[in-house]
């Protein structure tokens, strides 16, 4: 083969590569083009991508609707792209937009745009508005992706907070929800009202005030990876209407549930973060069974209920290891499924009585795991109460000095407390008349 022939075909080969994972678009590279000594002066992404919202009458003006110019360019995507660039710019939405399969909508961000600089594409929802039920404001076909970009909804108001429908919603195997901020969305993503596998939801920072993320009818392993909900990317955005104002953690306290978990075979979630939530972890049967879950590196903080495991899968169930709470553990009377923590940390606030409720027939097992600032209204709560099913301690440390651990009662059926640091005699109380086992502890 010619010198020529033989670097045609590598070039060909690396941009068919490149394109199959959408790196020419994100790089702001074309096909067919020599990218050696011209690199730096290789076009932008703007004019090369395959499909350029632009050239579909795009606004981004912030007034004009840009819904049906935008939805056109996805659509062209699907036959030319399959990356649908929507430059910087300020885009109005009075309607929804679907993401054909396998088509990417991808904003001007490298990385994850924050909304205290929104200098990249920043989609505006005004549609929608009381309908809490509505079209998604994004709905991703099979396989679509969205990308780098901040949503945010211009009307919402704080405390009479209006209800839309969610930012973003995955229906179909392998949608990709990667590198967003959404300001101050009522419901934020839904991988959970489609039937849906292997969705991956990575790098997401929000402010939800109803629901962050809800999860359901995932027959195969989804991935939840560093999502943080916090205030903080709507009090402090830069976009207009700045932040009108309020008690947001009092609101979120009495509304906010972080991670909504239904039925899902395999869910992975790591790096995972929500603050001033109602519930920040909630387990249960939302009409198509119940999950199971493996939750990594993770916390709710600040709250009256850190998780919540009212139903999980008998068979797995639902496990922490890394994790940091700020609030109670309870594991409800229908649970059947086993819930573990691991190398867990609890702290709390001047509301919590117990860190830990477990109540129902399943087991609830605490390997190292320390907890700290129980019974903050002295009324001698114990950091543990156990009316249900089976509990195993072993290895805790329990920090407050002189207060009561550990508190046993009927209904539970079997318990080991193992290895576990005390700060005062009376640590365990058992009313239970289960099989107890209690053994090498110590009190000081």
């Amino acid at each position: 083969m010619s010198t020529q022939s033989s670097r045609l075909s590598r070039r060909s080969f690396v941009e068919n590569s490149a394109l199959a994972f959408g790196l020419l678009g994100a790089a702001g590279l074309a096909p067919g083009k020599s990218y050696g000594a011209d690199a730096a002066q290789a076009s932008t992404l703007a004019a090369t991508s395959p499909v350029n919202a632009q050239k579909y009458a795009t606004k981004g003006d912030g007034k004009t609707d840009d819904t049906k110019a935008l939805q056109a360019a996805l659509n062209a995507a699907a036959t030319s792209g399959p990356i649908c660039y929507v430059p910087a710019g300020l885009y109005r939405l009075d309607g929804s937009l679907t993401v054909p399969p396998g088509v990417t909508l991808c904003g001007a961000s490298g990385g994850v745009p924050h909304s205290e600089q929104p200098i990249g594409t920043v989609l505006l929802a005004f549609g929608g508005r009381g309908q809490a039920e509505g079209e998604p404001l994004i709905t991703l076909k099979p396989n679509a992706v969205v990308r780098n970009l901040v949503i945010h909804y211009p009307e919402q108001t704080l405390s009479e907070v209006a209800p839309y429908p969610w930012s973003v919603r995955a229906d179909g195997e392998l949608c990709q929800i990667l590198d967003l901020t959404l300001t101050n969305p009522y419901q934020a993503i839904d991988v959970g009202s489609r039937w849906n596998e292997l969705h991956l939801v990575r790098n997401v920072f929000a402010c939800p005030l109803k629901i962050g993320i809800y999860i359901d009818q995932c027959t195969d392993i989804g991935r939840i990876e560093n999502v943080h909900f916090n205030p903080n990317f709507w009090t402090r955005m830069a976009l207009a209407p700045r932040f009108p104002g309020g008690d947001i953690q009092a609101y979120l306290e009495k509304n906010l549930v972080g991670f909504k978990i239904g039925k899902t075979d395999w869910e992975f979630i790591s790096n995972s973060f929500v603050i001033f939530p109602k519930i920040g972890f909630h387990f249960d049967d939302f009409g198509h069974g119940p999950g199971n879950a493996v939750i990594t590196q993770s916390g709710s903080d600040i709250c009256p209920v850190a998780v919540r495991v009212d139903r999980s899968q008998p068979h797995a169930g639902a496990e922490f290891a890394n994790a940091q709470f700020m609030g109670t553990l309870e594991v409800g009377p229908q649970n059947q499924g086993p819930v573990k923590l691991a190398n867990c940390g609890f702290w709390g606030t001047p509301a919590t009585r117990e860190h830990v409720r477990h109540s129902g027939p399943s087991s609830l097992l605490l390997t190292a795991c320390h907890f700290n600032g129980w019974d903050h209204a002295g009324k001698g709560d114990p950091c543990i109460r156990a009316a249900g099913g089976r509990l195993v301690v072993n290895g805790c440390e329990f920090m407050d000095q002189g207060k009561h651990a550990i508190t046993l009662e009927k209904g539970l059926k079997a318990a080991t407390v193992l290895g576990c640091l005390f700060r005062g005699p009376q640590a365990i109380a058992d009313q239970s008349g289960a099989d107890v086992q209690i053994g090498l502890n110590t009190s000081h």
